[in-house]
């Protein structure tokens, strides 16, 4: 089983942004990992946190996901996505699903994986949310200060990434990790 700790953090919102993940393994190892985007929104990076953690595990993973974003743990357990999805990509407004493109690529990932969502409050002393935190808002600090700049997505592999080969690079646009 996999623990895995996520969280996003924009700078204005729309603005700089920041997304990061603790990953803890089966063998109680720790992975951090942590990127973002120069122009965002708070809600992208809670979403590319997520994503950027499952994409570290294998299919058929058993993962624990603690987040404090409700946008992203209610979309699964309230079943928001399975109405998105059957009324074509539409909120029950009426109007269009925000972040559609990232929605699919978790839809994706959390299909290959049993997966448990967590809601957990932010900023309330949780450790491994704080650190996430942290991490996120820091690279958020770097990109609004021009230290970091977005680089374009890598190709699409075939295969899913394992939290086993560490030295693999994963980044949509820029991620960094504390084990590469």
């Amino acid at each position: 089983m996999f623990k895995v700790h996520t969280d996003g953090s924009c700078l204005g919102n729309p603005g700089a942004g920041g997304w990061a993940a603790i990953i803890i393994d089966e063998r109680n190892q720790r992975e951090e990992i942590f990127g973002g985007e120069a122009h965002t929104t708070n809600n992208r990076m809670e979403l590319t946190a997520a994503i950027q953690a499952l994409e570290k595990t294998s299919a058929g993973a058993v993962v624990e996901l603690f987040t404090d974003s409700s946008y992203l743990k209610n979309a699964f357990t309230n079943g928001w996505l399975v109405k998105w999805k059957r009324n074509g990509w539409k909120t029950a407004s009426k109007s269009p699903v925000l972040n559609q493109d990232l929605w699919l690529a978790l839809d994706e990932l959390i299909s290959a994986r049993n997966v448990t969502f967590n809601w957990v409050k932010g900023h309330a002393g949780d450790f491994f949310n704080e650190r996430c935190d942290l991490l996120a808002r820091t690279t958020a600090e770097k990109f609004q200060r021009d230290e970091l700049k977005n680089s374009p997505p890598p190709p699409k592999s075939s295969t899913t990434p394992k939290i086993s080969t560490p030295q693999e690079k994963f980044s949509k646009p820029v991620q960094l990790s504390l084990f590469d």
